[in-house]
């Protein structure tokens, strides 16, 4: 089904959970499940379920709730999950080589092609039997080669050259967490994760608990 016109970041950014508790339940062999009983999982309301679902044509019938398999799969589909992303990795401290790590075990469609670094002590490393190359073979190797997603682990003084070299190879998306908003063309999906501004909430949120 299609998206009725332009979607909002905050019912995006809730689709990956729902797709998550959905798989969750399919391991649990639950074919069916209601937005009140799904409200209760996750923590939003039924009504906010039923309007996010609605963005994308509604996927429930009333009196029998949302098919779990049908649902995790419409989710994937709209995430674009039902493919596969080749991505590299730029800056191979202990950040990049985690990522490494985490999307070799992920498996979920998300493969690691390349790694890159400056340093010339982790250059010619094996991480998952990928090998890290010096960052000067960098444009040389966006032009042979086709990568969907740059993933940038780099320092704040780096992180916006990296990037401008990241889309004159004509990347689809970077995947940032040096610690800096970076500026890319309207054309390359761009995603910020910092991971200070998610610990400092959390120090708000323990020190204003009632």
């Amino acid at each position: 089904m299609k998206e009725k016109g332009k979607i909002s970041k905050a019912v995006i950014k809730r689709l990956p959970r729902y797709r998550r508790y959905l798989e969750d339940l399919m391991k649990r062999d639950i074919d069916r499940i209601s937005s009140n009983d799904l409200s209760n999982l996750i923590g939003y309301t039924a009504s906010q379920i039923r309007q996010d679902l609605n963005n994308f044509g509604g996927f429930g019938q009333q009196g029998y709730g949302y098919n779990v398999k049908a649902l995790h799969t419409e989710i994937s589909r709209i995430l674009g999950l039902d493919r596969e992303y080749r991505m590299i990795i730029l800056g191979c401290g202990n950040l990049g080589q985690a990522l490494a790590n985490y999307t070799h075990y992920y498996k979920a469609g998300f493969k690691v092609c390349g790694m890159f670094d400056v340093n010339p002590r982790l250059v010619g490393l094996r991480i998952n039997d990928i090998e890290v190359m010096d960052y000067s073979n960098l444009e040389k190797y966006l032009e042979e080669n086709q990568i969907d997603i740059g993933i940038i682990c780099t320092n704040k003084d780096s992180a916006q050259e990296v990037a401008d070299k990241l889309v004159a190879g004509k990347i689809k998306g970077i995947w940032n967490f040096a610690p800096m908003d970076l500026d890319v063309d309207e054309h390359v999906a761009l995603e910020n994760v910092h991971l200070s501004d998610s610990l400092h909430s959390l120090a708000y949120h323990i020190n204003h608990k009632e």
